[in-house]
């Protein structure tokens, strides 16, 4: 799977080109009226991450409220980067980008797709994954789901978490199919499991993880998504500089080899 779900990052200046970044007089960047958070993460040696921590195997919220996962790995050396000790800060998928943008957070992370909507109120990092959208059903259901048209018929029960790309590929894709709005992502599989929905569809990274944690079900052909997405952390809009830094780090952990490793912990 590592060459399906690892994309090599653009460089830093391609980055700040595409970031849709605002420009000042003579084609400047805009600073932030309020300053970089690269700034005021290093002044406050603090740097708060939202995060749902429901999703598996980015960020994932333990029973004793520690958090685990790809992402909380990689946050632990970003944030040390900075001087900084991490704050989570825990928040749902209909509430992340609200909060990014109401300046709770200095970040946002934990399995985040990029979206144009999304780009429309916040910047992304380079993206750090090519993570497209794979069915998760019984594994003796499998051969009767193994495209969007198999899944869109009346019989099927598609259930869908809230807030985020999965309810809008979820609504866009499937017209005749029974949906099924469940607000649980961490108890989502077992609806499949208990045979009260069919069929889930998310990013491939989680379907893969979740049939080794819940025998019974199987990925559908996680190596050939039914959409193309990528992941990446969502950062505050038109704060180049915060961005440019995120960018450059992420480059170089990937080039140092330390981000393979994280990513070899979770997924093999």
């Amino acid at each position: 799977m590592r060459n399906i779900l690892s994309i090599g990052l653009t460089t830093l200046a391609a980055a700040v080109v595409l970031s849709g970044c605002a420009a000042g007089p003579g084609g400047a960047p805009a600073a932030s009226a309020s300053g970089s958070h690269l700034d005021s993460v290093q002044k406050a040696a603090v740097l708060r991450i939202c995060t749902p921590g429901d999703y598996r195997p980015f960020s994932f919220q333990k029973a004793d409220a520690s958090f685990e996962g790809i992402d909380v790995d990689l946050m632990a050396g970003f944030s040390a980067s900075l001087g900084a000790k991490p704050e989570w800060i825990k928040t749902t998928w209909a509430n992340l980008l609200p909060d990014l943008a109401a300046g709770k957070c200095d970040i946002a992370v934990g399995g985040v797709s990029v979206t144009t909507d999304r780009q429309k109120r916040a910047f992304f990092s380079a993206p750090y994954m090519v993570n497209g959208k794979t069915p998760i059903a019984r594994c003796a259901d499998v051969a009767k789901y193994q495209n969007v048209a198999d899944i869109d018929k009346p019989a099927t029960r598609v259930i869908f978490n809230p807030g985020d790309s999965n309810e809008r590929f979820a609504r866009t894709n499937f017209k005749q199919a029974r949906l099924t709005l469940h607000g649980e992502n961490v108890t989502i599989f077992d609806e499949i499991l208990a045979n009260r929905a069919d069929v889930f569809v998310t990013e491939s990274a989680e379907a893969i993880v979740q049939q080794k944690l819940k025998p019974g079900l199987c990925a559908i052909n996680p190596d050939k998504p039914l959409q193309y997405g990528e992941m990446a952390w969502m950062l505050p809009r038109d704060d180049v500089a915060f961005k440019a830094y995120v960018d450059q780090w992420l480059h170089l952990q990937q080039a140092g080899g330390e981000f393979q490793r994280v990513m070899d912990r979770w997924l093999k």
